[in-house]
């Protein structure tokens, strides 16, 4: 009697979500970096403790619903309800641009306190962080915009 083994199926996916699992893999690890980094340099010393503006706190509420939004527009997709995944996907789109405008805003109030992006590291980390995320919206925006 032989014994015959079955070829396994190779593991695939559509080159576009690898390339998106791909994207979200490096920018996790980059504000993973930033992060790091940002609690390292704290821990050295120097650095200028503020109460961050409020304008942040609106931004992170106006993100987690569009993150709500696209996830709906992901469950519609699989239902083939092409209509409500267009509305979904627009309204993550408006709400996108809503957050950075907010992060605008929120960068003005942190002017007002005197945290500058030069002078001492703090607000310099701020800046930084928001405005990579800030880049990354504008990326997911136009992504999700076009395909």
């Amino acid at each position: 009697m032989k014994i015959i083994e079955e070829p396994k199926k190779p593991i695939s996916m559509h080159p576009k979500i690898f390339a998106m699992w791909l994207f979200m893999a490096s920018v996790m690890m980059l504000f993973a970096g930033l992060t790091s980094a940002y609690i390292v340099r704290q821990a050295e010393g120097n650095w200028r403790y503020f109460e961050l503006p409020s304008m942040f706190y609106y931004t992170t509420a106006i993100i987690i619903v569009s993150s709500v939004t696209m996830q709906i527009a992901f469950f519609a997709a699989r239902k083939d309800k092409l209509g409500l995944v267009k509305l979904c996907v627009a309204v993550t789109a408006v709400l996108g641009i809503a957050f950075l405008i907010g992060q605008l805003l929120a960068w003005s109030q942190l002017i007002k306190i005197s945290a500058h992006f030069v002078g001492n590291p703090s607000g310099g980390f701020i800046y930084v962080l928001t405005g990579v995320h800030g880049a990354h919206i504008i990326s997911a925006i136009i992504f999700s915009l076009l395909c």
